[in-house]
């Protein structure tokens, strides 16, 4: 009888050298992404016992890709846009989604006001949940839209919980910043100021910057490494709610919603 099977194991064997350097791939990926910031090669390298010239050789085939980025003032290196990208793909298959739907909808129930998920990609949010209040009006932010992360409450709540060395990659200099209706930070300097704002306040606000007249409060979402996997935000109209304490009552129903949706994704306690 012939042997049919006798195929698979030659396809398989040419793969075969590939498999050390994508697990070594990967598992360099998977460091970078628990480290709070940037890390030397020679501490990833270590950490992995990946001889150092493997680890160089690996990270400039993920630069060209944009996975990392190298800063080489302080020679380490750290995650970089595509890597966002990835992290969004995962939300657009559904589970952060579908976990957060709920989360808001009841936010919503208690505040009156609407609410909205998203996460990180690239120099954008991109929305995953929209949750529109009753009586309110449509917002710009529906499901599948992208805005400039350094406008928008959702953005500037994950960018302040990120290394400042990871936001200085993504906004290197003035022609990084995008505009819309005039406001906003347009250069690193100022978005190093508004995002001081947000870790001193708690959660970070937006006043006209995406649309004039409404105003936005964004609470960050962590993951069971304390990365921003998301944010919590809520909009409403500066005319028909001009109370100066609203965005503190506001945040504090967001940051209760963002505590919970971090409990259903993992993560045990808010640090």
């Amino acid at each position: 009888m012939p042997d049919t099977a006798s195929p698979l194991p030659d396809r398989v064997s040419e793969t075969r050298p590939q498999v050390p350097a994508a697990d070594q791939t990967l598992r360099i990926l998977s460091f970078l992404a628990r480290q709070r910031g940037p890390a030397p090669a020679r501490s990833i390298a270590t950490a992995l016992e990946i001889p150092r010239s493997t680890v160089y050789h690996l990270l400039a085939t993920l630069q060209e890709h944009q996975f990392v980025v190298h800063l080489p003032e302080e020679r380490r290196w750290g995650l970089g846009i595509a890597a966002f990208e990835l992290a969004g793909g995962y939300s657009r298959q559904e589970p952060l989604a579908r976990l957060g739907r709920p989360v808001l909808a009841d936010l919503v129930d208690r505040v009156g006001e609407s609410a909205h998920l998203a996460v990180m990609h690239g120099r954008d949010v991109l929305y995953i949940v929209e949750e529109r209040a009753p009586r309110r009006p449509a917002l710009v932010t529906d499901v599948g839209v992208r805005l400039p992360a350094h406008l928008t409450a959702t953005g500037r709540a994950m960018l302040a919980a990120l290394p400042r060395e990871q936001v200085r990659a993504l906004f290197p200099d003035a022609a990084a910043f995008a505009d819309r209706t005039g406001r906003g930070p347009r250069r690193p300097g100022e978005l190093r100021d508004v995002l001081r704002e947000v870790r001193d306040r708690g959660y970070a606000v937006e006043d006209g910057e995406v649309t004039l007249g409404t105003r936005s409060i964004g609470v960050v979402v962590r993951d069971h490494a304390g990365w921003p996997a998301a944010a919590v935000a809520l909009t409403w109209s500066a005319d028909e709610r001009p109370d100066a304490d609203l965005p503190s009552a506001l945040a504090s129903a967001a940051r209760a919603a963002s505590d919970e949706l971090e409990r259903r994704i993992g993560r045990s306690r808010r640090t």
